[in-house]
């Protein structure tokens, strides 16, 4: 359905200097394909042991998604090395595997899960059939992938509460979420883990509308001279914003393990420009 674009020189330089450079991928879309039911996502067979290998060579590893950090720690498994960050960078895995929220926001986020928790109740009592409403603690998602017609209902929802308690609603695949208005994103996330690593290079792989702000972070870090390569891994239902923002096209979770793959296997080949 889509074709690569060429290599682009950041790219080519991250493989020749692993040490300086950062790798950041989502999950859903990027290193599990989308499913129908979101508890049966899993990442492809070999996809955890892929990033783990990724981190002995490079700078920084981090998975960062919309999923709860508990939830991606039980998908992926073992990674030692991966930084992993869940609800767009609101949780954290700590180095002994214990779950924190982002220290510097405190309870500026945490009194937001009363609000989402009782914003969850109200959606699952009126949702119409075939409609997920996950309650992710901090965040909330109306999933409307398995009634397509129920979208006018979600959206109208999210606004709804958003006006009433002041969440911020973002627009997903299939689905709606609602987030606490705190200006943590993976945009953010992206930039505060180059700047503390001191990377010279930053890639970041991605599918979704809640990937653009981390396309946006290495647009503001290419201005300061690191290189940078957005890639964008796309199916049938990707919005074109992604494709359109990217440097590099993928086919989907596969094409994005393939290309990661071949910057574990070669982290310094020489790649010359050109089709991937």
């Amino acid at each position: 359905m889509t074709t690569a674009r060429t290599v682009p020189d950041s790219l080519v330089w991250m493989s020749e200097h692993p040490e300086a450079s950062a790798i950041f991928v989502d999950f859903d879309g990027t290193l599990a394909p989308i499913v129908k039911e979101p508890s049966t996502a899993r990442p492809l067979p070999g996809a955890s042991e892929l990033l783990a290998r990724l981190a002995t060579r490079f700078a920084v590893v981090a998975v960062v998604s919309g999923r709860e950090a508990s939830v991606l720690a039980a998908l992926l498994g073992e990674t030692p090395g991966v930084v992993v960050e869940g609800l767009y960078g609101l949780e954290k895995i700590a180095a002994d595997g214990t779950i924190t929220v982002d220290a510097a926001l405190g309870e500026a986020v945490e009194k937001w899960r009363a609000v989402v928790r009782s914003v969850g109740s109200r959606a699952s009592e009126s949702a119409p059939e075939g409609v997920l409403v996950e309650n992710k603690g901090l965040t909330l998602t109306l999933h409307f992938r398995n009634n397509p017609s129920a979208e006018a209902w979600a959206v109208d929802l999210a606004r709804n509460e958003a006006d009433r308690f002041g969440l911020v609603v973002e627009p997903s695949r299939k689905a709606v979420e609602l987030r606490p208005p705190v200006r943590v994103d993976k945009g953010t996330v992206v930039t505060r883990l180059v700047a503390s690593s001191r990377c010279g290079a930053a890639a970041y792989f991605g599918d979704d509308l809640g990937d653009l702000p981390a396309f946006d972070a290495l647009d503001q870090l290419e201005g300061t001279g690191i290189k940078v390569a957005r890639i964008a891994v796309v199916d049938g239902e990707s919005p074109a914003q992604v494709a359109d923002r990217a440097d590099v096209v993928v086919d989907g979770p596969r094409g994005a393990v393939e290309l990661l793959n071949s910057l574990a296997e070669n982290p310094r080949r020489r790649w010359t420009r050109g089709p991937l």
